[in-house]
């Protein structure tokens, strides 16, 4: 059994033991008896949309509704680690395409994803959320996302779900944040993820049983984007920031 297969499985087996509400609950509060540090609790609403083997190749082209909940522990003016659970489905249909053979072909699907993702945020200017001055930054994130979605075929002319399967993707965030009022920060931000698997549009099956049905580019790995707005609210003792 390989490395990844080994922590895919000791990962899905945390997740059916423990049900979304403590996860998430866990995620944002953890660290949160931490002493001297600040804190960030909020949530993310936007759209979200699908680039692979189905349905336009647009980069950012947001046509589901995406939202999730995020914590972020500012370790630092200029970082933060940031955690978060965001669902959507994803949907493509060829006819949206500006490829003449997949408007030939005709395929569409929604597949329903639930994502957990940690890392780390950088700030390119400094935001002290404790200096009364207004706050605004662009920033970027990257980390390591755990997703979870339908296994999906195409057979008798539609897709079909075959059961749920999970792996990993590299999220990649830029986005712009300021200090609205108070101790409320509003950002927006296009995240784009890009997954281990090629099989979320049901081009290229994980059940290896219905190789027969694989179609696409099928050496192209799939992805999918996030587009949306943040709104977290801040809390926590002023920190040090300096070296112990």
């Amino acid at each position: 059994m390989s490395m990844e297969t080994s922590l895919l499985l000791y990962l899905h087996a945390i997740f059916n033991g423990m049900n979304r509400f403590f996860i998430i609950f866990f995620f944002l509060f953890a660290t949160a008896a931490v002493e001297a540090q600040i804190h960030e609790v909020g949530v993310f609403l936007g759209g979200s949309n699908f680039i692979g083997d189905v349905g336009s190749t647009t980069y950012i082209a947001p046509n589901k509704l995406a939202f999730g909940l995020l914590y972020k522990w500012n370790r630092s003016p200029r970082h933060s680690w940031r955690f978060s659970y965001t669902q959507s489905t994803v949907a493509g249909d060829d006819a949206d395409s500006e490829i003449d053979s997949r408007q030939e072909r005709n395929y569409r699907f929604k597949n329903s994803m639930k994502e957990l993702t940690a890392g780390l945020e950088f700030d390119f200017f400094t935001f002290d959320l404790h200096d009364s001055k207004p706050q605004f930054t662009p920033y970027v994130f990257t980390g390591l996302s755990y997703l979870f979605y339908d296994g999906l075929y195409f057979q008798y002319g539609g897709p079909n779900k075959d059961k749920t399967y999970r792996t990993f993707a590299i999220p990649m965030t830029v986005g712009v944040k300021g200090r609205v009022f108070g101790s409320f920060v509003i950002g927006f931000e296009v995240a784009a993820r890009n997954t281990f698997k090629d099989d979320l549009d049901g081009s290229n099956p994980t059940n290896g049983n219905m190789k027969n049905l694989q179609f696409g580019n099928l050496t192209s790995k799939d992805w999918y984007m996030f587009t949306g707005f943040t709104l977290t609210y801040t809390f926590g003792e002023k920190p040090c920031f300096c070296a112990d």
